[in-house]
């Protein structure tokens, strides 16, 4: 028994990974021997022996861009180097095998010539198994003999369309064994001299409907709809659906997530994008790293990523990162290594840490070290898909090539609702279909000149066989003709970039059904889906009611417990107020006293920038100058005392806390690029000179400290003189608050006793500074260290409490009446906690401007303020009068 036929072998030729399933789970049921399921290429393949396989992506791609590196090209010389000529040649080169054109009869143009160049290149350089399309049909045919054995009866199942680089191998098998094509109506099959079946169509239980649907999320919502709605009545089985498009691109990362959410079988045909899994996006965290630069985000997110995978940075000890200051950006290898050596000190249990460091060596070197650092980070599933992406395009453009690596789908086309392109369901048509993207853009879709073969140099009718409008026209004949079910036809009504969008010719004269998006659908795919649908449903979850309160509470004039009123003496609330406030909670108890409670009574904070910002912000910009001056005074106490110091000695003291600030900051905290952090410390040590050549003070015996701490816990140690117990409890006269904090500068003279207090503030002097006393609570900081130094300090020294501006004109600005200062602050702050023990508080007058940290929490809409502004005028009669003093 040496023949084909008497093995009972025969072979099903189809098209496409949808069609291979579903003829395998067709053979599987009917239990069929001897069948074997190949698509054109692979039988070519079968007939050719010696392990021949037809060329793929994987093989033909790396083979361009090696020719095309090779170089000698003229016209190609300019963009042969971009991330997508590669990917252009190989399209073209696939449509000229397709079409069985041979370029050397098409003239001597120097495009043409540069284009057999490369085809010539590739062909020589392909591993020796692997045939290009003509090569692969005409080493076929040499041994088309073999047939019977090698094939048996071939019968061509669905096909529509056969590539003319396939038919005279097709023509030739009809001579040695049975050959059948079973082609749809619509097919093209002219050409053939052999047995053509047409597959008849099935009587439809209904005509098509149409439908418009908002936008592609919309049309995936109504599909997924649809198909739950066919499977729970019984209508059809999962493998009997089919949701389909010529292009799936505006639909599929909907679909990703909905049927997720719906639990529902969805098979992706065409391959799921690789960046919807962990693995494409470990993939994605390495090229962020590579094009973007190092940054301690960066590496904390692709550390997360990778590690459990058996590489190295699985060595590294557990908490390595958490030792690190979590707000520096680490933009350098050299930073890293500093910060990394500071954690050591700290805990010496993460010593190995510094093995991660020649792995960030590599990563420094961006794109050129790609190879490298995907052998170091990556493997498995993950090293495929980097490799995949790096083999049409070069490692600068990733970003770009990730998004188009597919990866198999888990699922089961057999047991499965399938979406997929048109051209694949066109060969394993369904019973029931719904057609998405039925657009004047969209379906049929429009060839654009090719950018390798433009129509000046050889005309697409030459080599474009098979156009992208035409097929897209015949795969929707196909489709619908071949749908004994129902069948939706689904269009939307804008892109899903919001453009208006018009119907597709194909749809002719169908009437229209316009689905809204806010509509009550007769059926649901999802229980998030059903409670959006029916209202009284939803009304009966415990959230969503509060949410409803919540914004019905928002458009009443009166205040709500939805407006931050809330029971009087609240726990939370006293606990926050009996803290130990500094000056800047202090400042946002009177100045926003929702705000305060946010704060420091939830624990509500704004987001903090973890990138490398441009600039820093002035908050940041405040310590720095702050730090500066408190260094270079540092430095200069006690010998020679900042009182005595020079000109030169105090400049040299700044040039010296410069160039630590400038070292040690990047390890804390996210600084402006090296060049930009450079002149930031420069000019902010500029307005620290002004304010140190402010000393004022020469006298004998005269000290100054800066940064001096007050109102400490127990147990502070200080570890430098200072000129109190910084332990020592102050409070604020006639009040419950308590104070802790630290004073920007004190000058102290013994002989007689007086101190001077200084608040330094890197702007620019406000109009009518002169008559500021409290700021309407912006300016506390001088009357409270001024009262700290009068608690603090034995005797009654006479004490001088002055703001100093840095920016602009420099100005030097004191409290004429400390004590009238004092009993303001009291009863601003007396007045402001009586409020909040009542139950109730009020959003401060600049809470909602954009400057406000906090305003995020606040509601969005600008008419909120407005209807509640009169109800909480009420609440803040008392404090609002403090709000405007000078």
């Amino acid at each position: 028994m040496n023949s084909g036929s008497a093995l009972g072998l025969r072979t099903a030729v189809v098209e496409g990974s949808l069609a291979s399933q579903m003829r395998r789970a067709a053979a599987a049921r009917a239990n069929e021997c001897g069948l074997q399921i190949m698509n054109l290429p692979q039988l070519a393949a079968r007939l050719a022996g010696g392990f021949t396989a037809p060329v793929t992506a994987e093989v033909l791609d790396p083979a361009i861009r090696r020719a095309l590196d090779e170089g000698g090209f003229v016209e190609l010389e300019a963009v042969r180097h971009l991330p997508g000529t590669a990917r252009a040649v190989a399209r073209t080169l696939r449509k000229l095998w397709d079409a069985d054109v041979d370029l050397r009869a098409k003239g001597d143009g120097t495009r043409i010539r540069e284009l057999m160049m490369i085809e010539e290149w590739v062909r020589r350089h392909l591993p020796a198994p692997t045939l290009s399309p003509r090569d692969l049909r005409n080493a076929a045919l040499r041994r088309i003999k073999y047939s019977p054995r090698l094939l048996g009866p071939v019968c061509i199942e669905h096909l529509s369309f056969i590539q003319p680089v396939w038919r005279p191998l097709i023509e030739a098998l009809d001579k040695v064994v049975p050959v059948e094509w079973r082609a749809p109506s619509h097919a093209e099959t002219k050409w053939i001299g052999g047995r053509v079946t047409a597959i008849p169509n099935p009587p439809r239980s209904a005509d098509p409907t149409v439908v418009s649907c908002a936008d592609p999320r919309h049309e995936a919502v109504e599909s997924l709809r649809w198909a739950r709605h066919l499977i729970t009545s019984g209508a059809a089985k999962p493998d009997e659906i089919a949701i389909a498009s010529a292009n799936t691109g505006p639909w599929d990362d909907h679909f990703l997530a909905l049927a997720a959410n719906a639990g529902l079988r969805v098979h992706f045909a065409h391959g799921i994008p690789a960046l919807a899994t962990v693995d494409g996006q470990r993939c994605a965290a390495l090229a962020d790293l590579l094009l973007h630069g190092l940054s301690q985000k960066r590496v904390r997110r692709l550390v997360s990523l990778s590690r459990g995978q058996g590489l190295g940075l699985d060595q590294l000890p557990d908490g390595w990162l958490a030792a690190l200051p979590r707000g520096a950006t680490l933009p350098t290898v050299e930073d890293w290594h500093r910060a990394i050596a500071n954690a050591i000190v700290k805990n010496d249990t993460i010593a190995t840490a510094q093995a991660v460091l020649p792995l960030l060596g590599t990563l420094a070197k961006g794109p050129l070290g790609s190879g490298e650092a995907a052998g170091l980070l990556l493997r498995g599933r993950s090293l495929q898909i980097w490799e995949a992406a790096t083999r049409s395009a070069p490692p600068d453009a990733l970003e770009l090539s990730l998004r188009n690596v597919r990866l198999a789908p888990e699922t089961d086309a057999a047991d499965s609702i399938v979406w997929c392109p048109a051209r694949d369901l066109a060969a394993a048509p369904r019973p029931h279909v719904r057609l998405l993207g039925l657009t004047n853009r969209s379906w049929p879709r429009t060839a654009g000149d090719e950018p390798i073969l433009p129509s000046h140099v050889l005309s697409a009718d030459e080599f474009d066989v098979d156009p992208v409008a035409r097929a897209d026209r015949r795969h929707f004949r196909v489709i619908l003709e071949a749908a004994s079910g129902s069948v939706v036809l689904s269009r939307c009504r804008r892109s899903g970039q919001g453009s208006r969008v018009g119907r597709s010719p194909l749809l002719q004269d169908r009437p229209e059904i316009a689905l809204s998006r806010a509509r009550i659908p007769e059926h649901v795919f999802s229980e998030a889906d059903r409670l959006m649908a029916r209202p009284a449903d939803a009304a009966t979850i415990k959230r969503i009611q509060s949410a409803r309160l919540c914004w019905r509470n928002w458009h009443l004039e009166h205040l709500t417990p939805h407006d931050a009123q809330f029971a009087a003496d609240h726990p939370v609330v006293a606990h926050a107020v009996e803290r130990v406030q500094s000056a800047t909670s202090l400042r946002l108890l009177l100045q926003d006293p929702l705000g305060f409670v946010w704060r420091y009574a939830l624990g509500w904070n704004e987001p903090q920038e973890r990138e490398q910002p441009l600039s820093i912000a002035p908050g940041d910009f405040g310590k720095l100058v702050h730090e500066l001056l408190s260094r270079a005074v540092d430095t200069l106490e006690p010998d020679p005392g900042y009182a005595r110091a020079s000109e030169g000695e105090i400049e040299d003291a700044l040039k010296a806390a410069a160039r630590v600030v400038r070292e040690s900051w990047p390890l804390e905290r996210p600084v402006p690029p090296k060049s930009l952090w450079s002149n930031t410390v420069d000019y902010a040590a500029s307005l620290a000179l002004v304010g140190l050549l402010r000393k004022e003070i020469s006298e004998e015996g005269t000290r100054s400290w800066t940064e001096v701490p007050f109102g400490q816990p127990d147990g502070f140690v200080a570890g430098r003189e200072l000129p109190w117990n910084p332990t020592i409890p102050v409070t604020v006269p006639k009040t419950p608050v308590r104070l802790r904090g630290t004073i920007d500068r004190v000058d102290m003279r013994h002989n007689p006793s007086a101190v001077r207090v200084t608040d330094y503030k890197t702007g620019a002097p406000p109009k009518n500074a002169g008559r500021i006393i409290i700021g309407g609570g912006a300016e506390l900081q001088r009357a409270l260290y001024a009262l700290a130094c009068r608690q603090l300090l034995e005797g009654e020294p006479q004490i001088v409490a002055r703001l100093l501006y840095l920016g602009g004109e420099p100005l030097a600005l004191r409290i004429h009446d400390l004590d009238g200062a004092i009993d303001q602050i009291s009863a601003f702050i007396n007045e402001t906690i009586s409020i909040l023990q009542r139950g109730a508080t009020v959003p401060g007058r600049f809470a909602f401007e954009q400057s406000n940290d906090l305003r995020l929490a606040l509601p969005a809409s600008p008419g909120y303020e407005r209807r509640k502004r009169g109800a909480f005028n009420k609440i803040d009669a008392g404090i609002s009068r403090f709000w405007i003093a000078p």
